[in-house]
């Protein structure tokens, strides 16, 4: 579930058909949701704000970078934002390529607009989900970026659900330098616990 307060996930059209660009703003809007629009992948970029929820709908064909490279440059930038490609050139080697890639949907032109309503909806209340979890995994990572090489190492170990006693012989330390880094760890991570830090770096598969 979102954290009550996140922002709205913002919908964002990518397509050089300025007629499409048009129906879908008017379609969305129909039902409360607004969007913003894009002639090409490179304005998109330009303006595309990484801290915000987004869903993207683009065109597999434009001018410049595609809508595969520009599914590429979301992924590269990790951000989690459902993507949605609307073709008119759509087949099936092109469809199954984009859900590789881990696009949310293949829509073909002229889309259904019921269709396109309800693959947004889903994917806004996607958006949510992801953004949120997101920003929890962010969070740990900035915490754990706070601590030393050594503790970092101790932690690695801790996660590995080795006691202090283990870890001391691992790094040729003494229990008691194993148990000042493990305070030092819950001090600086601002955690309530080691277990509970231990918890937050499995669920959120967060790199130690």
């Amino acid at each position: 579930m979102a954290a009550p307060g996140s922002p709205e996930p913002v919908v964002h059209i990518v397509d050089d058909d300025e007629d499409l660009r048009r129906s879908l703003v008017f379609l969305l809007d129909s039902v409360g949701v607004q969007a913003l629009t894009y002639p090409d992948a490179a304005s998109f970029l330009a303006e595309f704000d990484p801290d915000e929820p987004a869903v993207v709908i683009v065109d597999v064909r434009m001018p410049g970078i595609s809508g595969f490279g520009l599914q590429e440059r979301l992924r590269q930038l990790g951000h989690p934002a459902p993507v949605i490609f609307c073709s008119a050139h759509g087949d099936i080697p092109m469809s199954v390529r984009a859900m590789a890639g881990g696009a949310a949907d293949f829509l073909e032109k002229p889309y259904q607009p019921q269709r396109m309503l309800e693959v947004v909806q889903q994917q806004l209340i996607e958006a949510r989900e992801r953004f949120a979890e997101h920003a929890r995994r962010q969070d740990v990572q900035r915490r754990i970026g706070t601590l030393t090489p050594r503790e970092r190492e101790v932690l690695r170990l801790v996660v590995e659900g080795l006691p202090s006693q283990h870890i001391a012989r691992r790094l040729s330390a003494s229990v008691k330098t194993i148990d000042v880094h493990r305070a030092r760890i819950k001090a600086k991570t601002g955690a309530d616990s080691l277990g509970a830090l231990v918890r937050d770096v499995l669920v959120h598969q967060v790199t130690v």
